[in-house]
């Protein structure tokens, strides 16, 4: 198969992930009375932010691994790409441990901003770690291949730590 050809099978997989993510973001607001989704507006926004990633993020996978089985060849891509997910990993690192040092902080300082951002990045563990899980999978030499697991490691921990922190007292009560 010639590079164009490569190129646009990855487009197009790209394509029918967003369509799919924008096609469930549509039918949650179809279903969603008008009044109920206007008197929280912000929060269905941030909701159907958080549905359309979420959607995408798996669905992409397909074509990502698509791409990545093409760049097999290349061991200075994957040389760079595993670097890049363990410093993007360790950034959740960083965010699980600023949001439970700071998050009972009674007092506004820095810190707190920071603890605020980190919920960010937080939410954004479940995603990374399948996509890290799937770059593992298809990097075809030993120390790449290490580095990605241990990113993806770190993005399970962090995504096990949002669960246990926000979900599980949610649900189950306090601990």
């Amino acid at each position: 198969m010639k590079t164009p050809a490569k190129i646009g099978l990855v487009a197009v997989g790209y394509v029918a992930a967003i369509l799919a993510a924008t096609a469930a973001v549509a039918i949650r607001t179809a279903l969603t009375p008008d009044a109920v989704e206007q008197a929280s507006s912000g929060m269905y926004a941030f909701g159907d932010l958080l549905l359309f990633i979420g959607v995408f993020s798996v669905i992409a996978l397909i074509p990502t691994g698509i791409a990545l089985f093409f760049l097999r060849p290349y061991p200075r891509f994957w040389r760079i790409v595993s670097g890049l997910c363990l410093a993007v990993a360790a950034t959740g690192v960083v965010a699980a441990v600023l949001f439970q040092t700071g998050r009972h902080a009674v007092t506004p300082s820095t810190q707190t901003a920071w603890v605020d951002l980190s919920v960010l990045r937080l939410l954004m563990s479940p995603p990374l770690a399948p996509t890290f899980f799937v770059f593992t999978l298809f990097s075809p030499n030993r120390t790449p291949r290490l580095a990605l697991a241990a990113a993806t490691a770190m993005e399970v921990a962090v995504s096990a730590y949002a669960v246990i922190v926000w979900f599980v007292p949610a649900h189950f009560g306090p601990r």
